[in-house]
């Protein structure tokens, strides 16, 4: 109770993305309570980052394993997604509301916040994992794919071509030190939780086009998104969209509007996901409401589970290996590429309407990345003069 508690508050307190997210972790858990050593604690952010998946959600889930369990990486993430996930599928049920003048003002508003953030997560990204012409290029490479064909799949040969490509052409990543964390996860527990990882990943699809069900189909494209996606954040944008716009899903207003109210909660990124839940056109044969919220939740996060189980146990031994960092150094960059597609199409382009949206974004993005403003108050603030601007 005490380690769901410990979580809960820093679910319903932690706003500022993954980084911000780590910052809160350590001083909770590295400093405060002294569940982990600093030592540790970066390696479980090193680890986390080289799976795929939410990586601040997972470094919780994995300080729950080690302090108690699988039963306390359970409670962690319980505590740590909750006030988010309540939060985001609740405001799914607000979606009618943007039927009105002011509501589309208001809705407005998110979407140009988003176009902020976006932009502002990319240009710290960059910076970071494409600091090379051969990573600059893999970059590029991505978004020019993405833009001429854009689906889920081509997103998914991306990355992998990226990974193939990193660990041919990439040598000089760092290769991170220290003792690996302890663990109770045996060697054969790990290959029967990846085992499930690939059964899931590779079977759901097949199940779904199989039995032609609405509810499988879209837990299968929720937990491929777990599955492929790198850092958590503002990546997960990509592959989301790709999911639930085309499909027909959801419109691309109702997402980037539910992805422009994430930027003001506390807690995962991943928590959207419950929003788009809810929000699913019931054409598609989903549940939708408090239930199809819940379980694209569920799904979204399971593949984390799977892959901490099985990589835990043998993370030592990874972490040394050149090629790994290397492959996940292409990964990082290609996902810079992805993500400025999306930047460009659709969040650009069915958001910036006019100069006065124009001036919104700009002076937005000023606030993010010149001024420091937390995020949650940037997108208030676009909500507001959407709402005045309706």
């Amino acid at each position: 109770m005490q380690l769901f508690l410990a979580f809960l508050w820093l679910g319903a307190t932690a706003f500022g993305g993954p980084v911000a997210h780590f910052g809160y972790f350590r001083t909770e858990f590295v400093d405060r309570r002294r569940w982990i050593d600093e030592r540790g604690f970066a390696d479980l952010i090193s680890l986390c980052q080289f799976l795929p998946g939410p990586a601040s959600s997972q470094t919780g889930i994995a300080i729950g394993m080690i302090h108690r369990g699988w039963l306390g990486g359970i409670a962690a993430w319980l505590g740590f997604t909750t006030p988010g996930a309540i939060i985001m599928i609740t405001l799914g049920f607000g979606l009618s509301l943007a039927q009105t003048s002011a509501g589309q003002g208001v809705v407005h508003g998110l979407k140009l916040a988003a176009v902020a953030v976006v932009a502002n997560a990319l240009w710290g990204m960059a910076r970071s994992a494409c600091g090379t012409p051969v990573k600059v290029s893999f970059a590029a490479i991505a978004c020019v794919a993405i833009l001429f064909v854009g689906n889920a799949w081509l997103q998914i040969l991306v990355i992998a071509a990226a990974a193939i490509a990193g660990a041919a052409m990439l040598k000089d990543e760092p290769i991170a030190t220290g003792e690996a964390p302890s663990t109770s996860g045996s060697r054969a527990g790990a290959i029967v939780h990846f085992a499930m990882f690939l059964a899931l990943l590779l079977g759901l699809p097949l199940a779904a086009q199989t039995i032609a069900s609405g509810n499988l189909e879209a837990f299968s494209g929720f937990y491929r998104v777990g599955s492929l996606v790198f850092g958590g954040g503002h990546v997960v944008l990509p592959l989301l969209e790709a999911e639930v716009v085309p499909t027909g899903w959801t419109s691309t207003d109702a997402f980037l509007a539910g992805y422009g109210a994430a930027q003001a909660i506390p807690g995962p990124m991943f928590a959207l996901t419950g929003y788009l839940g809810n929000v699913i056109d019931p054409g598609s044969g989903y549940l939708g409401g408090w239930t199809g919220g819940l379980l694209a939740i569920v799904a979204v996060f399971l593949p984390s589970f799977l892959l901490l189980g099985a990589t835990l146990p043998y993370w030592d031994a990874l972490r040394s290996r050149a090629r790994i960092r290397s492959a996940l150094g292409g990964v990082n960059a290609a996902v810079v590429g992805l993500l400025l597609a999306v930047l460009f199409t659709p969040v650009w382009t069915s958001s910036v309407r006019d100069s006065s949206d124009f001036a919104v974004v700009v002076v937005a993005a000023v606030l993010l990345a010149v001024w420091r403003l937390p995020p949650w108050l940037v997108v208030i603030l676009a909500a507001v003069a959407g709402f005045f601007g309706a």
